[in-house]
């Protein structure tokens, strides 16, 4: 299952500020042929609108090729993909009707859930450290302040005393 999981994990991209997955992946993932895969897209276009599934430029293409994201632009087969969004990777496996596409597809939801709520728990902690430093920031005037009059305290301190005549009674022997 692991194994599964981190193969499904390099597969995840963010394009267009959207987590997805291209379609030649879904295609091994699902264990049919791309071209397969997008003739049943284009079967039942209208269950995909942009919000489940976009087609790349050659631009985007180009980026993924020099960040490594995927090895060339072979390796898409010389068609631009397609690019399925969390509810595109649900709605491809109702238009593939395998069972392993539906498998496949419940464990792809699962592992965008496990990111999402991965990156929620990581925006909340980014959050309060925000908070500390301003609280931190806020205070610190009033440490530099505390600072400055402990730094007082010491000098003064540190000066001699003016010699002063003692107060209280004095023996006979104690008389100058």
């Amino acid at each position: 299952m692991l194994i599964i999981e981190q193969k499904i994990l390099s597969k995840i991209f963010i394009l267009r500020g959207e987590k997805v997955m291209l379609d030649r992946d879904l295609a091994e993932l699902y264990g049919v042929e791309p071209r397969r895969l997008r003739e049943q897209v284009k079967r039942n276009i209208e269950r995909f609108p942009s919000k489940f599934m976009f087609q790349l430029k050659g631009k985007e293409v180009d980026s993924m090729v020099s960040q490594n994201a995927i090895p060339s632009k072979q390796y898409l087969g010389g068609a631009l993909p397609y690019a399925f969004t969390e509810h595109g990777v649900l709605m491809l496996a109702n238009v593939l009707k395998s069972k392993q596409a539906l498998d496949v597809s419940i464990r792809v939801i699962e592992i965008f859930v496990k990111m999402r709520e991965y990156a929620l728990t990581h925006k909340e902690i980014l959050l309060q450290l925000s908070r500390m430093e301003k609280e931190v920031k806020g205070n610190s005037k009033d440490i530099e302040n505390i600072f400055m009059v402990l730094k007082e305290l010491i000098e003064k301190q540190s000066k001699p005393l003016p010699s002063r005549n003692k107060i209280g009674f004095r023996r006979n022997d104690e008389i100058d």
